[in-house]
């Protein structure tokens, strides 16, 4: 096995880092303090872009592999985990179901709109309808050739500045998985309504708002894969998602470490540093073990994706220990701060907030544990097949 990137995988990781450590990092407590959304910033990552990772060369995009997007998404959250949701969910997460479902004609509509600057958002939380995401209400009722789309989205990220959606909705909620619908929604198309930002605890950097759809009129020619398709649509996204938010978390967790390390350091207790502490020496240990075994976790699975391989249980335990590994170490280091830990001078009580969210979206750590251990006990675990 050859654990090491490509050139052009080096090259990409590099060039996100370094725009992370030099446009993202020292303004990233600002964003999070004033809950500001940094527009001129996102728009540098568009010139560079960032904003794009995820556009086929085909569709005038780089064609990145699936490592190379997720070497991104890692290197932008080390600096601002906000920032890397806002671009996560626009490149990636709202954008996969075109990869996964569109025709060539839908294509070149949503990815020529993004390569024009557009962010996009994906609509399929309801305040109903989190965790059992096709149990959603929205319904889109056919019109002629036109569908009509009555119903409210929740935790929309980019709600607030998106120029196009994709919206899950139900045909009928009594033909259950049938009936779910995915369909390419224009922002500016009448009807829609953007509620106020969230005051959330983390990612604070990001816009995340309710939409909400009273008769919005879309053409027919927007609904992914024709009715009913919305539902395979929909869980293959998922999975996908769920290796690109594992590697955010590896990016929070890294930065975690790296500033409890840096302070364990230069912190000077009965004389001496308290990384020469046992207590701390072990933790930092620990530490750096967990983030290294969640970046190889999500590694593997964006190796496999590459390779046209079953992906979907190595996604979710990537995404299930990454979330959970951001949270626990991003804890420690605000206990190896001690009370400077938990002011917000410092970086770690951010890291903190931040990781919380790692362990609820995309599918909470508790789905991400159901599909895993159905999976186990339907198939058995044979880490080699």
């Amino acid at each position: 096995m050859d654990f090491r990137l490509t050139e052009e995988q080096e090259m990409i990781r590099q060039m996100a880092a370094d725009f992370a450590a030099n446009e993202v990092a020292p303004y990233a407590g600002e964003w999070d303090k004033n809950h500001i959304v940094p527009y001129d910033t996102i728009k540098k990552m568009q010139e560079l872009g960032l904003m794009t990772i995820g556009v086929p060369a085909e569709y005038g995009g780089d064609g990145l592999d699936w490592l190379s997007k997720y070497l991104v998404c890692e290197e932008i959250a080390y600096g601002d985990a906000g920032l890397a949701t806002t671009m996560i969910a626009s490149t990636l997460l709202a954008s996969d179901p075109i990869w996964v479902g569109a025709n060539d004609e839908q294509k070149k509509w949503w990815y020529g709109r993004m390569l024009e600057g557009a962010t996009c958002g994906f609509c399929l939380t309801e305040p109903g309808a989190g965790s059992d995401a096709l149990g959603l209400s929205t319904k889109c009722v056919k019109d002629g050739t036109d569908y009509i789309i009555n119903g409210t989205k929740q935790f929309i990220t980019n709600g607030g500045h998106a120029k196009q959606f994709t919206v899950f909705a139900t045909l009928d909620k009594s033909l259950k998985n049938k009936g779910i619908c995915c369909l390419m929604v224009d922002r500016d198309t009448p009807g829609i309504t953007i509620g106020p930002e969230e005051d959330k605890m983390g990612i604070r950097s990001s816009s995340t708002t309710q939409v909400i759809f009273e008769d919005v009129r879309v053409p027919g020619w927007m609904m992914l894969g024709g009715e009913g398709a919305g539902t395979p649509i929909l869980m293959e996204t998922l999975d996908l998602s769920r290796t690109a938010i594992a590697a955010m978390a590896t990016g929070i967790a890294h930065a975690a470490l790296n500033a409890a390390l840096n302070y364990a350091n230069e912190r000077q207790q009965f004389g001496k540093p308290i990384s020469s502490f046992q207590a701390i020496s072990f933790m930092l240990a620990d530490m750096a073990t967990a983030v290294e075994t969640a970046r190889l976790l999500y590694q593997k699975a964006a190796w496999l994706q590459d390779n046209d391989l079953p992906f979907k249980i190595v996604s979710n335990m990537a995404k299930m220990y990454a979330a959970d590994t951001a949270m626990k170490v991003s804890t420690d280091a605000v206990q190896i701060f001690g009370g400077y830990g938990f002011v917000k001078e410092y970086p770690v009580e951010k890291y903190m907030r931040d990781a919380k969210i790692m362990q609820i979206f995309e599918g909470t750590v508790q789905v991400q544990r159901m599909v895993i251990g159905k999976y186990l006990s339907q198939n058995g675990y044979h880490p080699y097949a």
